[in-house]
């Protein structure tokens, strides 16, 4: 009797712990559900994304790197873009880089119309130094042009277009420009990606060259990546100087690089750094969607405009 009793009761017992057990975690399902469910609301309705900033490095030289856009609507992207370029003790940037727009600036209007931009800042605007005014110049426009439609830039000081510019500014005024032009005659323009390491990560740097050469502008690119000398300390390329590139070929929105094997790696493999610093460039100066790598006629690698990390 006593054994049935004792029995019955470790019976009773588990199967309590057992309902116990199943009421507690049905809800803390459905609570992980519905969090899930909410997360993925948020992110859908607010349309959190990146885009591309350009800060000014201790070098002077702009480099690229991502804000968060937590913003749906074109102005208020702007807005937010030119917050940042505007230098305030308050910003949040990585050491090394800070902000192109003299402090205090305020931003009059933004208007957006078909595509184009109207930006209306104050006169403190213009308090710069002038080796720093082209650069800030290129941080605004090169910026704002990296959001989706945007077709060109108009800048103004108080109601009035900012001199010595054209009205209407685009990605051809150049960014970090370099000039190595001993003729008016023949002058390609060329925009090389190099890298730059600042606080232990690694930054894309466009840099625009103006120089007398009517080569193929590929050629150039893999001439100044592969150089064994780069004339700024900061600026870093990994592609070997032994890489060479033996043909290439522009067919059907698609640019092909054929390379030697000395573009490989030790585990013959294109590293990152080759690949988007080649893919960038080649993206800056063609009007092409994608990059295919071969080694001696052999297909590599391929990169898409959408491949390119953020």
């Amino acid at each position: 009797m006593l054994r049935k009793r004792a029995i019955r009761k470790i019976l009773i017992t588990t199967l309590t712990a057992f309902i116990l057990l199943v009421v507690y975690t049905i809800p803390n399902m459905g609570d992980k559900e519905k969090t899930i469910k909410t997360n993925l609301e948020i992110e859908y309705i607010t349309g959190i994304g990146t885009n591309h900033i350009y800060l000014l490095d201790d070098h002077n030289y702009l480099v690229r790197t991502n804000i968060l856009l937590d913003k749906k609507d074109k102005v208020d992207q702007i807005k937010l873009l030119l917050k940042n370029l505007i230098q305030s003790d308050n910003a949040k940037f990585p050491d090394g880089l800070k902000a192109t727009i003299p402090a205090y600036t305020k931003v009059i209007d933004v208007i957006y119309d078909e595509g184009y931009v109207t930006l209306n800042f104050s006169r403190k605007f213009l308090n710069i130094k002038d080796e720093l005014k082209e650069r800030m110049i290129e941080s605004i426009v090169y910026s704002i042009m990296d959001l989706d439609g945007i077709k060109g830039v108009i800048i103004e000081v108080e109601d009035e277009i900012l001199k010595d510019y054209g009205k209407v500014l685009d990605k051809s005024i150049g960014i970090n420009k370099k000039y190595d032009i001993k003729s008016r005659e023949n002058i390609n323009k060329v925009v090389v990606y190099y890298l730059e390491e600042i606080d232990s990560s690694k930054y894309y740097v466009p840099v625009t060259k103006y120089l007398n050469d009517d080569r193929d502008k590929i050629k150039i690119i893999v001439d100044e990546l592969t150089t064994s000398y780069i004339y700024e300390p900061n600026l870093m390329s990994f592609l070997s100087s032994n890489t060479k590139l033996l043909d290439h070929e522009e067919k059907e929105n698609v640019m092909s690089l054929n390379f030697n094997q000395a573009i490989f790696d030790g585990n013959d493999k294109v590293i990152e750094e080759v690949k988007y610093t080649l893919a960038y460039s080649v993206f800056d100066n063609y009007d092409v969607n994608q990059l295919l790598i071969k080694v001696n006629g052999k297909n590599i690698d391929t990169v898409g405009r959408k491949d390119l990390p953020e």
